[in-house]
């Protein structure tokens, strides 16, 4: 009896996170519940309970985060989206230009390795760890170095899904404005529409569409990254890996576009922008309940403050610059 006992303890003691995780998973998809509510909850799990189920959530989270962003679009007006998306070309271009000037500058001044300067500054400059992701393998980053840009980069778009629509209130920023600046200063597409979705439908249509200039970019970034370190893949054959482009951004604007050509579905493109919305909360307490002791101990203060630092670079004058009519 006693043996039967002692084996039973193990399996209960395991059920007790899972039924904790279990619920607040399910709570995320109450109405009501909000994106940044979510997250708090996820991260504050990861970091007491744990996460029962490491090997399934990061992928689980990645197809919500995919296809809650394709719903989101089906409350979207398409002629914004297009508007926003062509002018952020050129936006996000001379902010690329000017993150890789301050990033490689900051990386020196703090003496941290070449590879995570590189990695957090590309995740800053266009859109955090897809970024990080495409880039890693073309520079063979070692497991280390990507742990720590994922990491900096992952805590600070928690924080800027407070921050940022506090700012825009506290400055009576227009939707408008305020979409944009989430499309250019914040790091993954997940925190960009958590953000936006806060403040306003417009400033979502903004942010969305912005993101998608701005996620462009990683194509020809990579491939450039690829021939500047002139070196081979693992296969031998000399070219760049293969990158991971966030194709739900372009199932957003296909969704989008459908609603707006078709009047008939209005309502029902609706209801499905408020459902993925939900779906959206979730996918953050996912992204929360991944962080974990051993991942904050792999930071360094050094890269951390790199990160910081770049990104509060990239924030202000974004800012400063749609304040001033700059951008618009």
């Amino acid at each position: 009896m006693h043996d039967v006992a002692s084996s039973r303890t193990p399996a209960r003691a395991g059920l007790v996170p899972k039924l904790i995780v279990g619920a607040a998973a399910a709570a995320t998809l109450l109405p009501g519940v909000s994106a940044g509510a979510a997250l708090i909850a996820g991260i504050v799990l990861g970091l007491t309970v744990g996460n029962p189920w490491p090997a399934r959530t990061p992928a689980l989270a990645r197809r919500a985060l995919a296809w809650s962003v394709v719903g989101l679009g089906a409350g979207m007006n398409l002629a914004v989206v297009a508007h926003v998306g062509l002018q952020g070309l050129g936006y996000t271009a001379i902010g690329l230009s000017c993150a890789f000037v301050v990033g490689t500058l900051a990386g020196r001044l703090l003496a941290i390795g070449p590879d995570v300067s590189l990695l957090i500054t590309v995740g800053t400059a266009i859109c955090g760890g897809s970024a990080i992701a495409a880039v890693g393998p073309v520079i063979r980053a070692e497991d280390h170095d990507m742990s720590m840009a994922l990491v900096a980069v992952f805590l600070l778009n928690a924080v800027a899904l407070f921050l940022f629509p506090a700012i825009g209130h506290h400055l009576h920023l227009a939707q408008h404005a305020f979409g944009l600046w989430c499309a250019l200063a914040i790091h993954d597409t997940s925190s960009v529409v958590a953000a936006a979705a806060q403040y306003g439908p417009r400033a979502l249509a903004v942010a969305t569409a912005g993101k998608l200039a701005r996620a462009l970019w990683i194509v020809p970034v990579t491939v450039g990254i690829a021939a500047l370190r002139a070196r081979e893949t693992d296969d031998g054959t000399g070219t760049a890996s293969r990158v991971k482009y966030p194709w739900f951004i372009a199932g957003f604007v296909a969704v989008s576009a459908l609603v707006t050509f078709v009047p008939a579905l209005s309502g029902s493109g609706h209801v499905v922008a408020r459902l993925a919305q939900q779906a959206l909360a979730a996918t953050l307490f996912l992204m929360g309940l991944g962080l974990s002791r051993p991942m904050l101990r792999t930071l360094g203060a050094r890269p951390f403050l790199h990160a910081v630092t770049l990104w509060f670079v990239l924030a202000t004058t974004t800012l400063g610059a749609i304040l001033l009519g700059w951008i618009h």
